[in-house]
C-alpha cells in the first residue's frame, strides 16, 4: 500500500512541475517588459551625491537610485540592486556577478569598447562656483587670483585650459569638501566642480554659487551600462523606460528633487 501511495505521489509531482514548467516558458516568452520571474542584478557606486548616496534617514537614495527605479518600474522588471564602490561594481559587471551598472558611469570611447551603454540619461559638465554674497560673479573678476580644482578630475582640466586666458593661479585638493572650504575662507576665490555635484551642495546649503559652466568642451554624459554583446533585453527596457518617464515629467522632477536649491 505504502508503495502504491509513493508512485502515486510521485505521478502527481511529476504532472506539477510539468504544469510549472509550462508556466515559466510562457513567461520567459512574453513581451519585454512583462512580468518576468527573472531579477536583474544591478551594480552602483556607494557615495557620489546627488546620484547615489545614504541620506540622514539611512535610505539609500540619489539620481541613479531614483531614476532606475522608476524605469524599473514602467517597464515591469525585478532588479536588485547593490551598492558596491564604482571600481567593485564595474568588476561585478565584468565579472558577470552584476547584469548591469549605473553608478555616474561616464559615457566614453575606451568604455564603449568593453560595455554597451543606454542613451545618456544625464549630462554633466563643469561649474564654476564662488562664494554666496561675494564679489566674484564671472571669469573676468578671477583675473591675478587663485582658485581651487580636484587633482585628476575635469574641472581640473577646465581650469587649466582657462588659466592663461583669464589670469589665475590653480590650488589644487584631493576631495571637494576641503576645497569648498578653501572658497569659502577666502584662499582661494573659486572652484571647478561636476556641475550636478555642485548643485547638490549648494541645495545643502555650501555656502556657494556657480558663476559660469563650461557645457560644450568640458561635457560628461552619465550611461547605464552592461557588459558589451550582454543583456541586450535589459539594455533595451532603460532605454524604453527612460524615454517614458522623460515624457511623463517623472525624469524632470527627480532630477529637480536633487539639485534644485531648497
Amino acid at each position: 500500500m505504502k508503495k502504491f501511495l509513493s508512485i502515486a505521489l510521485a505521478a502527481v509531482m511529476m504532472l506539477s512541475l510539468a504544469a510549472c514548467g509550462s508556466s515559466s516558458n510562457k513567461a520567459e516568452s512574453s513581451t519585454e517588459g512583462s512580468s518576468s520571474d527573472k531579477k536583474y542584478v544591478i551594480a552602483t557606486d556607494t557615495t557620489f551625491a546627488p546620484f547615489e548616496f545614504t541620506n540622514d534617514n539611512g535610505e539609500f537614495v540619489g539620481i541613479d537610485v531614483d531614476i532606475l527605479a522608476a524605469i524599473a518600474k514602467d517597464q515591469g522588471f525585478k532588479y536588485e540592486l547593490n551598492s558596491l564602490g564604482f571600481d567593485a561594481a564595474v568588476a561585478a559587471l565584468e565579472s558577470g556577478q552584476a547584469d548591469g551598472t549605473i553608478a555616474g558611469m561616464s559615457i566614453t570611447d575606451e568604455r564603449k569598447e568593453k560595455y554597451d551603454f543606454s542613451e545618456a540619461y544625464y549630462d554633466s559638465y563643469v561649474a564654476v562656483a564662488a562664494k554666496d554674497g561675494g564679489d566674484v560673479n564671472s571669469y573676468a573678476d578671477l583675473n591675478g587670483k587663485k582658485v581651487a580644482a580636484k587633482t585628476g578630475t575635469q574641472g581640473a582640466d577646465c581650469a587649466e585650459s582657462l588659466k592663461d586666458k583669464y589670469g589665475f593661479e590653480i590650488t589644487y585638493f584631493d576631495d571637494s569638501a576641503t576645497m569648498y572650504q578653501d572658497v569659502l575662507t577666502g584662499n582661494t576665490v573659486a572652484c571647478f566642480e561636476d556641475q550636478p555635484v555642485m548643485a547638490y551642495g549648494i541645495s545643502q546649503g555650501n555656502g556657494l554659487k556657480i558663476i559660469e559652466e563650461e557645457k560644450d568642451d568640458f561635457s560628461t554624459p552619465y550611461g547605464f551600462a552592461v557588459l558589451k554583446g550582454k543583456n541586450a533585453e535589459l539594455l533595451k527596457m532603460f532605454n524604453d523606460g527612460l524615454k517614458n518617464i522623460k515624457e511623463d515629467g517623472t525624469y524632470d522632477e527627480i532630477v529637480a528633487k536633487y539639485t534644485e536649491a531648497k
